[in-house]
């Protein structure tokens, strides 16, 4: 088994379900891992999964405002599964850096896993 990994990904989206979330934005940071088998020795690029198509889904759903983090890691999991359904899990991590919560000081997020 193998898990290609992406951590720290900084997006500014306009996520939440607040009015001053969808006008203002938000910075968020997403880590993503994708798990998948493989019965062969991995040597060409065909043979695993593209982690640059990856962040390329992870990249244009960050940019669809959506008003829960729960569902932009639902829509991200299946959407990375249906690029390369040799994947068996897929592990989500999104926080958004300014959360709008007065003298708060930290982050909110959620995490979501799936496997197929």
């Amino acid at each position: 088994m193998f898990t290609i990994h992406l951590h720290h990904l900084r997006f500014f989206s306009f996520h939440g379900v607040h009015e001053e979330e969808t006008v203002l934005g938000n910075d968020f940071e997403v880590n993503v891992d994708v798990t998948f088998t493989s019965n062969e020795t991995i040597t060409r690029l065909h043979q695993t999964v593209n982690y640059v198509k990856v962040y390329d889904i992870i990249k244009q759903q960050m940019q669809i405002p959506t008003a829960l983090l729960e569902t932009v890691a639902q829509d991200l999991a299946q959407k990375i599964y249906d690029a390369d359904n040799r994947i068996i899990s897929i592990s989500i991590n999104i926080k958004k850096l300014h959360p709008p919560i007065p003298n708060f000081l930290g982050s909110v997020g959620v995490s979501y896993k799936k496997d197929f």
